[in-house]
């Protein structure tokens, strides 16, 4: 499904890891796109084939993801961890081009987390940063935090733990899927790219999760070890969190992260919290409004 793009590894040195990226190429500035946990970059395909008109489109697959190094113990997935990747590939790309920038950085979920922890610490990198219904805990001692949300959390962990890890082909994993309420809402393409994608081919003749249950599951009960919220009053470069509908996250928390960034502002997408496999097109008309200077704060949908 994705014969025309360009698979590379990047070797992170002093980090450990290794980063694959997929490059769906383009003439403009530097994109790059960092996706959810337990998915992929290439989940990010249809957004990247119409963001190529305007940007040069990289997109990262995390560590413990995709076909990138996957280090062992939960200690190698510490939250800051995926935002120092972020920031060093970002380094990296930006070093191959004339301005030494990225035009814009792209992050959905913990994703786009891992890129605010980026932009807060090298603000001068990046000139435009879009949050996807990013993951922004509410301040500890909040009413709107704790037992609620420790809950929650539990059960995202528990949930990533017993998932099936091996299928017997692609098939089997279509058929085990195929009613699951996580794909409900995906677009038919979404849910191929991610039989494609997210499933590596086994010497036995089977297939498994590129992304294993442990490391999703440790990503979910760790969650953020830096304060997001110190971070966003780091960051410098203009930036849009675009906040799901029928998500899981209050928008009032988006708000006030927005307000503590320099320049951001919140708007809304008419989606679930997995927005880029249920409704790029909104993506892709957010990205472009942030760009033009059209962005407002109405629903879009």
């Amino acid at each position: 499904m994705l014969d025309d793009v360009t698979r590379r590894r990047l070797p992170l040195p002093g980090r450990g890891v290794e980063i694959a990226l997929l490059d769906w190429g383009g003439e403009g500035p530097l994109a790059l796109l960092h996706h959810a946990n337990g998915f992929c970059a290439a989940l990010f395909d249809p957004v990247a084939r119409e963001l190529r008109r305007h940007y040069r489109v990289v997109a990262m697959d995390a560590r413990g993801h995709g076909d990138s190094s996957k280090p062992e113990g939960d200690a190698a997935y510490a939250w800051h961890a995926f935002g120092d990747d972020a920031l060093a590939v970002a380094r990296a790309l930006a070093a191959d081009r004339d301005d030494r920038r990225v035009a814009l950085a792209l992050g959905h979920s913990f994703g786009g987390t891992a890129l605010m922890l980026a932009a807060s610490l090298d603000p001068a990198l990046f000139d435009r940063l879009v949050m996807v219904d990013p993951v922004l805990p509410p301040p500890h001692g909040t009413p709107a935090v704790d037992p609620a949300r420790a809950e929650r959390v539990g059960s995202l962990a528990d949930r990533a733990r017993k998932r099936r890890e091996v299928f017997e082909s692609r098939e089997d994993a279509r058929e085990s899927w195929r009613d699951k309420e996580l794909f409900e809402h995906w677009t038919p393409r979404a849910f191929e790219l991610y039989l494609a994608e997210g499933l590596a081919d086994r010497p036995d003749g089977r297939v498994e999760l590129k992304c294993p249950a442990a490391v999703e599951a440790a990503i979910f009960a760790a969650g953020p070890d830096f304060d997001p919220w110190q971070a966003a009053s780091r960051v410098k470069t203009p930036a849009l969190l675009l906040w799901a509908e029928r998500g899981d996250f209050p928008r009032r928390v988006f708000e006030e992260v927005a307000r503590r960034m320099a320049d951001a502002r919140v708007r809304d997408a008419a989606a679930g919290h997995l927005v880029p496999m249920e409704r790029p097109d909104l993506v892709v008309e957010a990205v472009q409004g942030f760009a033009a200077g059209t962005v407002d704060q109405r629903s879009t949908g």
